[in-house]
């Protein structure tokens, strides 16, 4: 892997799960010392950063964490709303059937996977990860592929702003089994329904954590907990 793929790779994730602050100094010298590399492979992670929407310049030309506010997360679930529910239409109309019912049976079953044995939910959120995936590969569009992957970042670090609400997860794990079952029943209409419905689910809770978070405290609300996609 190359240098500048390594140190953006390690820098996006620190922004994604909140290492990284909204409003950080993102320092060339800093950074490059703390990820021992020279300046031009991180000044080049700084500029995909920056295309990417994850930073922005400051004080002194310096990049900077962007913020993430409610209207910053009103915005990123109109155009989630938009693209997620034409990703869905489009799967609906060219999927592999056996595929999505697969996965509508697995999230039946999901709220077996959400236990105190498994904190993390990496078991759910890795059949939210597999019904993604089996979206983008069943829709065959590159351009909104190329969006959606875009967007995805803006998502994840959104998520982190909400608390991890058992009853939500279950509430959620339905929502995807539907999604899932609209799909493979190749019903277009329904698909983009559902997953509109299961978005604007996903708002609301996240606003709801934030309106529960006194201003500045937001950015550490998140960095240890995930949400219901």
């Amino acid at each position: 892997m190359r240098a500048s793929e390594r140190v953006y790779t390690s820098l996006r994730e620190d922004i994604l799960a909140w290492r990284l602050l909204p409003g950080d100094v993102l320092s060339e010298v800093e950074q490059a010392e703390r990820l021992g590399v020279s300046r031009t492979p991180l000044r080049e992670a700084l500029g995909r950063l920056a295309s990417d929407g994850l930073a922005v310049v400051g004080k002194g030309r310096t990049l900077v964490v962007t913020d993430l506010s409610a209207d910053d997360v009103r915005h990123l679930f109109e155009l989630r709303e938009a693209l997620e529910s034409q990703a869905a239409r489009l799967a609906a109309r060219r999927r592999r059937p056996g595929v999505f019912e697969s996965l509508s049976q697995g999230f039946a079953a999901a709220p077996a996977l959400l236990t105190d044995a498994d904190p993390d939910r990496a078991a759910y959120y890795g059949l939210v990860a597999e019904l993604d995936a089996a979206i983008d590969d069943a829709m065959g569009s590159p351009y909104l592929l190329r969006s959606l992957t875009a967007l995805r970042g803006h998502v994840a670090r959104a998520r982190r702003l909400a608390h991890d609400n058992p009853d939500r997860l279950v509430r959620a794990a339905h929502e995807h089994q539907l999604i899932a079952e609209a799909i493979a029943d190749g019903d277009e209409i329904l698909s983009m329904q559902v997953t509109a419905v299961h978005l604007r689910a996903s708002l609301v809770n996240i606003l709801a954590s934030l309106a529960h978070v006194r201003p500045g405290e937001h950015r550490l609300a998140g960095a240890n907990q995930g949400a219901a996609s």
